[in-house]
């Protein structure tokens, strides 16, 4: 059963496929256009909260992510449905993307208002975001700001690692008592200590910045976002008993 690739999955998967292709045959446009950039950069446009869900940054992100997402997601379908399983999906990886964001804005707002503050003018700090060129006279504490306003500014988000982790979450509902493995760890631990013990970590490593085993820059509060919004939708659709009303 875990190895079956169900219909909507096998569709997801090769539309990864194809959003990945065409990122490496035409680069930087594709990027530019799909990812997800933080909303007050102007490259930021609305589907990109769609999009992201579909880019990928290399063959490890795309190969982890298809993975799991034909390990976890075939189950998770199986037991939903196609419609239900396909709004756990967006719904998670749409909670993730708001995480992220409102992390992000958690770090921007207050340099930027700080920024403000010491004489600067929001056209002003948005051209030295923009060219990442500072202007004569300016602080050292105005030039700290800048850097860390700047980081958010200029920072995207790509990948399905959110709807992933609300798929994990809603494995685990499932089936609290399922033992899974890392693959760094190859420990056989049950899902329901071993998916509080991921989100864990990645709020560790959103709040200090110390990576365990995702690259340092893995959008953490976005696994985090994911994995809740996937763990609310199927707790609540099994406490009220959802296979007896299933969408399809």
């Amino acid at each position: 059963m875990m190895n079956r690739l169900t219909e909507t999955v096998k569709h997801l998967i090769i539309v990864n496929v194809l959003f990945f292709i065409a990122t490496s045959l035409y680069g930087d446009i594709i990027y530019e256009w799909f990812a997800m950039w933080f909303p007050k950069n102007q490259k930021f446009q609305i589907w990109q909260i769609i999009t992201h869900m579909f880019m990928h940054g290399g063959f490890a992100h795309i190969g982890f992510n298809m993975f799991a997402l034909w390990m976890f997601g075939g189950p998770v379908e199986q037991y939903l449905g196609k419609n239900k399983f396909l709004f756990l999906y967006f719904s998670a990886g749409l909670g993730a993307a708001f995480f992220q964001v409102g992390f992000y804005y958690f770090h921007y707002l207050p340099a930027y208002e700080e920024l403000l503050s010491s004489g600067l003018t929001g056209d002003q700090i948005v051209q030295m975001l923009t060219t990442n060129r500072g202007m004569p006279g300016i602080s050292q504490e105005q030039l700290f700001n800048l850097q860390n306003v700047f980081d958010v500014f200029n920072s995207s988000m790509v990948g399905a690692s959110g709807c992933i982790m609300g798929l994990l979450a809603a494995f685990g509902v499932m089936n609290p008592n399922a033992e899974l493995m890392m693959i760094f760890l190859p420990i056989p631990i049950k899902a329901k200590y071993f998916i509080p013990g991921i989100i864990l970590l990645d709020v560790v490593s959103a709040v200090t910045g110390q990576s365990f085993f995702s690259p340092s820059n893995t959008a953490y509060m976005a696994h985090v976002g994911g994995a809740l919004i996937g763990f609310i939708v199927m707790w609540y659709w099994k406490k009220n008993s959802f296979n007896k009303n299933r969408w399809n």
